[in-house]
């Protein structure tokens, strides 16, 4: 069997590496505010940030936001997802979720679609639950219907 028009090996040529864009992944922290660290002013993310510290003044993000154990956070905070180990005291709208989850004490007015409070969890202040996805609104629950009585 015989090739017809064969070429002379061409020599191979490489191609650039093909640069990825990060991207993040739920659950994976994007920034961190430590602990020690002070800040004062309106913080905007894409991702996941953990607050470890202190922080007071404004929030939004369509993502998460965490607040650790041991940090102290006084904001109005517009997010997607707020999840809180620690002291929080202000406002919270959240698209998606908000966990308190203990140690945590909060304080203020909380506006989600969904609200789950660990026992062990200090919650002075008022809840408001709304279907966002639907478009409708439920009723303002009050703190003592959350709180199961002994």
């Amino acid at each position: 069997m015989a090739l017809i028009g064969t070429k002379k090996e061409e020599k191979a040529t490489t191609m650039p590496p093909i640069r990825e864009e990060h991207v993040s992944r739920p659950g994976e922290l994007s920034s961190l505010l430590g602990k020690g660290s002070e800040f004062e002013g309106k913080l905007a993310f894409e991702g996941q940030v953990r607050i470890d510290g202190k922080f007071n003044g404004h929030i939004a993000t369509k993502d998460t936001l965490v607040i650790a154990e041991g940090a102290r956070v006084n904001a109005e905070v517009q997010a997607g997802t707020v999840i809180i180990h620690g002291v929080f005291e202000g406002n919270i709208k959240a698209a998606q979720l908000v966990e308190m989850k203990t140690p945590a004490k909060v304080k203020g007015t909380v506006e989600s679609p969904a609200i789950a409070i660990d026992r062990g969890v200090v919650f002075e202040g008022s809840c408001k639950m709304e279907n966002i996805g639907k478009g409708g609104q439920a009723a303002p629950v009050p703190v003592e219907a959350l709180v199961a009585k002994k």
